[in-house]
């Protein structure tokens, strides 16, 4: 099973994955990894390879982060572009959490990625502009 981590500003990666859990259920091989003020990328580097330690990482780890270019992002890379089943995606939303969750059994890294790739695009949706693709397939 591919291993998460997650990782963001503050405490969101913690709250993330419990309201994810409490949808979804308790997971395991998961890690949240939160980047306080006053601390640096080295920090969350050493964090982040704390966490792995803790985690099975035979079938790969992907890294889950807000912000792109952000700290968590840029350690999370440090670690990632030096191991082959190992990737970042920005982005980190509740619904690329439960289709991760649902997607890493018997997955690589790459396929699950791409399926956290494909759940945060198709999440983003406007009430009005679904209304209206609603209204439009009623007729």
């Amino acid at each position: 099973m591919v291993a998460l981590v997650i990782g963001t500003h503050g405490k969101s990666s913690e709250e993330l994955l419990k309201s994810a859990e409490m949808i979804y259920g308790k997971q395991e091989n998961v890690a949240a990894v939160t980047f306080e003020p006053g601390e640096n990328t080295d920090d969350l580097l050493m964090r982040y390879k704390e966490k792995i330690s803790e985690l099975n990482c035979e079938e790969g780890v992907l890294f889950l982060v807000d912000l792109f270019g952000g700290s968590p992002f840029n350690a999370a890379s440090r670690i990632a572009i030096e191991n082959e089943d190992m990737d970042v995606i920005t982005g980190v939303s509740i619904p690329m959490l439960l289709e991760t969750f649902g997607a890493r059994e018997g997955s690589t890294v790459k396929e699950v990625l791409n399926v956290a790739k494909e759940a945060g695009i198709s999440s983003i949706k406007s009430l009005k502009e679904t209304l209206t693709q609603n209204d439009e397939e009623d007729l």
